[in-house]
């Protein structure tokens, strides 16, 4: 009978929103609660999820999600790192596809000595997320998150797979969910390094950028840039979830509790507009993959290349390394030029990849 009622109540919160009704930060923390914990159906789950995407959620219920997946579902490491901790990360959804951009940028940022602390998943939408091109890289999304705790310790660098840190819900959902919900949203803010001060988080609309910097600012984030890109000739509500070399983007920055509006062009990082097909996504995680890995082992000076860096340069910029962006960008390219995010990379796979200690292939 205490299931039935808990099923008939989780069902009235569900019309309510379909119905446009908004809940309280205290109310939405408990839905996803339920949703995180796998205690409702997996239909009236789903239900939800769409019902809430669809309609919008709000500010507050973004910020009492967040306080649900911070508390029930994500694991946490430690560091001994001294001073900023950065991530790199996108909420995916994006209309515009390209190449996967916060790795690379997660590298490169790292090799100008700024110590990076990157989330990411398997893809939900797209053709790859981070946790798909990094498995191709070698790196073993399984390992303990202990072994990232040692390699950013170490290195400066580490990869926090959402498949490891998330203990249960999210993880369980990116397993059967091919759709958009608040997850995508809240996902990219969580926080399994407490020690993270600084953000580049992209996301697929505006508003949505918008939000994102409220929540931030809610829990207490230092500072944070949200990208929203655009590509010149073509419709500004198609973009891409990183800041574009095709076009203007719309940047929300947040630094000391102060929220900033604003637009850059591929000019303010120093860099020529390129057409969007040089940096659009291939077709599936290994030629993705394979792009990468050819900036990194030299290719430079390619529009590839140029995008990876101008998004390098927006950590560097909102984590204090550089005063412009401009000076981010030629930090970038020297480190990259240098060979050092190679370099990272290859610490990478020393530490969390498939053949490294402690990795489920290592103790197969």
């Amino acid at each position: 009978m205490q299931f039935e009622e808990s099923l008939r109540e989780f069902g009235r919160l569900i019309c309510r929103v379909a119905a446009g009704e908004f809940l309280s930060r205290q109310e939405s923390l408990e839905a996803y609660r339920q949703v995180i914990l796998n205690e409702q159906p997996e239909l009236q789950q789903g239900a939800f999820l769409m019902a809430h995407i669809t309609r919008g959620p709000s500010t507050e219920e973004l910020c009492g999600a967040w306080d649900a997946l911070d508390l029930y579902d994500t694991a946490k490491i430690k560091t001994t790192v001294d001073g900023p901790v950065c991530d790199i990360v996108g909420t995916g959804s994006d209309p515009l596809k390209t190449i996967n951009c916060s790795t690379p940028a997660a590298l490169i940022a790292s090799a100008c000595g700024l110590p990076v602390a990157k989330k990411g998943a398997r893809l939900v939408t797209g053709v790859s997320g981070a946790s798909d091109i990094l498995e191709v890289l070698g790196i073993d999304l399984g390992a303990p998150l202990s072994q990232a705790e040692r390699c950013l310790d170490a290195n400066g660098i580490c990869y926090l797979p959402g498949e490891a840190f998330l203990k249960s819900g999210w993880a369980r959902l990116i397993r059967s969910m091919r759709f958009t919900s608040a997850f995508n949203i809240i996902g990219p803010l969580t926080r399994p390094c407490p020690a993270t001060s600084s953000i580049v988080i992209g996301a697929y609309s505006p508003r949505v950028c918008d939000q994102l910097i409220a929540v931030l600012k809610d829990i207490g984030m230092p500072s944070a840039v949200a990208p929203y890109g655009m590509v010149d000739r073509i419709d500004r509500s198609l973009g891409m979830d990183e800041f574009s070399l095709s076009g203007p983007t719309r940047v929300v920055e947040l630094r000391n509790r102060d929220v900033l509006v604003y637009e850059v062009t591929p000019q303010d990082f120093g860099l020529d507009v390129a057409g969007f097909e040089s940096i659009a996504s291939r077709r599936n995680a290994p030629e993705n993959a394979a792009v990468i890995l050819d900036v990194l082992q030299g290719r430079y000076d390619t529009p590839a290349a140029d995008f990876f860096c101008m998004n390098a340069a927006a950590a560097l910029y909102i984590s204090g390394v550089v005063p412009t962006y401009s000076a981010g960008t030629d930090m970038a390219k020297q480190a990259l030029a240098q060979g050092k995010a190679l370099e990272k990379l290859h610490l990478l796979q020393q530490f969390q990849g498939a053949g490294s200690p402690g990795s489920n292939s290592a103790s197969s």
